[in-house]
């Protein structure tokens, strides 16, 4: 049995991953979700650590994986846990005292976006239902929408990522093939250039951990 020690992205949910739990749980592995201070004002990365490394202290050997924005927090915790490795997931790869809001235009992700959208035929203006509900079943959608909103306030947005290097485990990566928001190119070249890794690529948007379990778990399971 592995345990996934899951990190979420922008907003901190540890609600998005319980549709994976239970797909790693049918394999007979198990997923620790974990919720991150998202909204609150005063928790920045450190904090963000800390909460990571509480979730999974009694853990044993974990995966640390790593959704979006939890790119930036997911490492910071290697340190102080048994990490066997890292998954990431859609995933920002941030560089020493880069910040999450300065990323986007550091590696180019509005003019990635944009051509996918052109390419796509889609609107290159970016619309949360449609660019990142697209391949999320209905019913989880409404869910997802009636619980209470958790806003990424901006101090983790702020906060230098303190690393001087990415963590000495093992990595490895999945892009959605139809991510709106980091087109799989996007990240294949961040990827490449940040951690010398290739990403697998499988069918799904941004949020694919949320829309196809099975395929996250299959692959969680199986690298």
């Amino acid at each position: 049995m592995t345990t996934f020690l899951l990190v979420p992205g922008a907003g901190g949910d540890g609600w998005f991953w319980e549709r994976l739990v239970a797909a790693l749980a049918e394999r007979g592995h198990r997923g620790i979700a974990v919720t991150l201070p998202g909204p609150d004002e005063s928790a920045g990365l450190a904090a963000y650590a800390d909460v990571i490394v509480e979730a999974g202290r009694d853990a044993g050997p974990v995966v640390l994986v790593a959704q979006s924005m939890g790119g930036f927090s997911a490492p910071l915790a290697v340190d102080r846990l048994d990490v066997e490795r890292i998954a990431l997931i859609n995933a920002m790869v941030p560089a020493p005292g880069e910040t999450a809001g300065s990323w986007w235009e550091t590696v180019g992700q509005g003019e990635a976006a944009a051509a996918a959208a052109r390419r796509d035929g889609r609107p290159e203006e970016f619309d949360v239902e449609r660019d990142f509900f697209h391949d999320v079943p209905p019913a989880v959608t409404r869910e997802l929408f009636s619980r209470p909103a958790r806003d990424e306030v901006e101090r983790a947005f702020a906060d230098p990522w303190p690393l001087d290097a990415w963590p000495d485990v093992p990595t490895v990566g999945l892009a959605g093939a139809d991510d709106r928001l980091f087109p799989p190119d996007l990240q294949q070249r961040v990827a490449r250039d940040r951690l010398g890794i290739k990403l697998d690529v499988v069918p799904g948007g941004h949020l694919v951990a949320l829309a196809d379990p099975d395929v996250v778990a299959d692959w969680l399971t199986g690298v």
